[in-house]
């Protein structure tokens, strides 16, 4: 199936199972599979680069080598998005990682969203959204009864698809150098035990 196939079967419903054997929240929808990994994985490794590179090339305006990522990476450890106040998620478009990211607790109510990337050539097929639906998952769990993000201007795809999923734009609640719009979303109480 190409990619422009899956991308017309995106439209269909998604839906959320528990994985018996790992007790992990897994969020499927036409052809990604969305799941939590932890952030050193090879896989998950690889998606943090592209997402940085991507971020960094699009902010320099210019190709990234790989020692500029290597430093940005030990700039901004992931560190803090590993149990328990903390998730990394990594989606598979028909079997091949194609999109992560992270959350992590502000406080005891309060999640942000980071390292949020699809790659480009899964675009339109529906990974942004499953991505999202994934880690508001695993928001709940944490207690989380809203997310928060912050996002620069450049990033128009980013900024459209947290506006198509309910995220609203609040007064800056950080002071993040790169930080230039961000958003905010409700999200309702923890699942109950079985339901998905």
């Amino acid at each position: 199936m190409t990619m422009e196939q899956s991308t017309e079967q995106s439209t269909q419903q998604s839906t959320g199972r528990t994985d018996a054997q790992a007790g992990e929240q897994i969020t499927a929808t036409a052809g990604w599979q969305v799941a939590p990994e932890p952030f050193t994985t090879a896989d998950a490794t690889a998606l943090r680069r592209a997402y940085y590179a991507e971020v960094a090339g699009r902010y320099w305006r210019r190709s990234v080598t790989e020692a500029e990522i290597d430093e940005g990476l030990r700039d901004d450890p992931a560190d803090g998005l590993a149990p328990p106040t903390g998730r990394f998620v990594v989606g598979r478009y028909d079997g091949r990682p194609m999109s992560c990211g992270g959350i992590r607790l502000l406080d005891p109510t309060t999640a942000e969203l980071t390292r949020v990337y699809v790659d480009p050539r899964a675009r339109g097929t529906g990974g942004g959204a499953a991505l999202l639906r994934a880690l508001e998952d695993a928001g709940r769990d944490m207690g989380a009864e809203r997310i928060r993000l912050d996002t620069r201007s450049d990033l128009v795809e980013a900024r459209r698809l947290y506006a198509r999923q309910g995220y609203v734009e609040i007064p800056a609640y950080n002071a993040g150098p790169y930080a230039e719009h961000w958003f905010e979303k409700p999200i309702s109480a923890p699942r109950a035990p079985g339901l998905a």
